[in-house]
C-alpha cells in the first residue's frame, strides 16, 4: 500500500533509524524492501557507498542490481526502509518529527545528486548533440546558455566526441551515442554516477571505447561511481568494491581482487564460472 503524505515512512516496511552522520556514507541502504506484487526484488537490504567509492554490482538477471539504481534514481518507489543520500532521506523527508513520504519538489531537489546512464542511449533524437548535453544544466539547473555550451564541449572532448557536437543522434554509431550519454549525465555535475549495463545494446566492438571513457572518468575524477555490469574485466579494473547480488541480498563483498580472485561464496564461484566461461 504506498504511503500517504502523512504516514510514516516505516509503513509496511520495517523502522528506519536515525538519520546518518554528516561525514558518513553518501549512499545508505536502510533494511530497504521493494516488491513487484508478491514478487520480493530487494529484502531488507543494508548496504553503504562512500563519497568518491566506485562499487560495482554483478549478479544473475532478476537479482535487483537494476531496481537499486532506479530507486536512487526515484523511477521505482520502496516498500519500506530508508534510503539516504548525503545524509538526507531520498524518497521521504521530515515532517512533524516524523519521515513521510517525498513531496515532488523534494524529489527534484535529491534527483541533482544523481546522474545515470541507462542501457539504452535515450538520446533527444531531434536535438543535435549540442542541445541534448545543455538542456538540462540550462533548464533544471539554470546554467547560462555560453557556459553550458563550454562545458558540453569540454565534456565531448573528454569523450572523444568533440568533432560531433553539431551532428544529431542519428548520425552517430551505437558506441558514440552512449558517449554523448555519458557527456550529458556529467553536464549535470552529479556527485553520484550510476551506470546500468551500459555497454549491453552496443555491438561487440564498440564495448572497449565505451568501457575506456568510463575507466578514464574513474581514474581523474572523484565523482561516486554505483555500476552494474556483466563486463567483470571493466568491475576489476574500475572498483574499490564488489557486491555480488542473489535474490535480493548481497551474496558477498569486497575488494575486487578478492572476489574475482578467492571469491569465498558457492553462489559467487558458480555465478563468476557461468559469466566467465561463457
Amino acid at each position: 500500500m504506498p504511503l500517504s503524505d502523512n504516514a510514516p515512512a516505516t509503513e509496511p516496511g520495517p523502522a528506519p533509524g536515525t538519520a546518518p552522520d554528516p561525514g558518513g556514507p553518501l549512499i545508505r541502504f536502510e533494511q530497504v524492501v521493494k516488491k513487484y506484487g508478491d514478487n520480493v526484488v530487494l529484502r531488507e537490504l543494508d548496504f553503504n557507498v562512500a563519497a568518491g567509492e566506485r562499487v560495482t554490482l554483478i549478479g544473475p538477471s532478476g537479482s535487483g542490481k537494476t531496481t537499486i539504481l532506479r530507486l536512487l534514481m526515484t523511477l521505482e518507489t520502496i516498500n519500506g526502509g530508508v534510503i539516504w543520500v548525503d545524509g538526507q532521506p531520498l524518497t521521504h523527508m521530515h515532517k512533524n518529527g516524523k519521515l513521510v513520504k517525498a513531496s515532488e519538489a523534494h524529489l527534484r531537489q535529491a534527483r541533482k545528486k544523481i546522474g545515470m546512464v541507462f542501457q539504452q542511449f535515450n538520446l533527444f533524437p531531434n536535438m543535435t548533440v549540442r542541445r541534448n548535453i545543455t538542456e538540462g544544466p540550462v533548464h533544471t539547473l539554470g546554467v547560462d546558455k555560453e557556459e553550458a555550451n563550454r562545458r558540453a564541449a569540454e565534456l565531448l572532448d573528454m569523450v572523444g566526441l568533440a568533432n560531433k557536437i553539431d551532428a544529431h543522434p542519428t548520425q552517430l554509431s551505437g558506441g558514440q551515442q552512449q558517449r554523448v550519454a555519458i557527456a550529458r549525465a556529467l553536464a549535470m555535475r552529479p556527485e553520484i554516477l550510476l551506470l546500468d549495463e551500459v555497454t549491453s545494446a552496443l555491438d561487440p566492438e564498440l564495448v572497449a571505447g565505451v568501457l575506456d571513457v568510463l575507466r578514464d572518468i574513474a581514474q581523474s575524477t572523484d565523482i561516486t561511481m554505483l555500476c552494474v555490469t556483466h563486463e567483470m574485466g571493466f568491475a576489476r579494473d574500475v572498483s574499490n568494491r564488489v557486491l555480488m547480488f542473489d535474490a535480493g541480498r548481497i551474496a558477498e563483498e569486497g575488494p575486487p581482487e578478492q572476489i574475482f580472485g578467492d571469491p569465498q561464496e558457492e553462489r559467487t564461484k558458480t555465478f563468476l564460472k557461468a559469466v566467465l566461461d561463457g
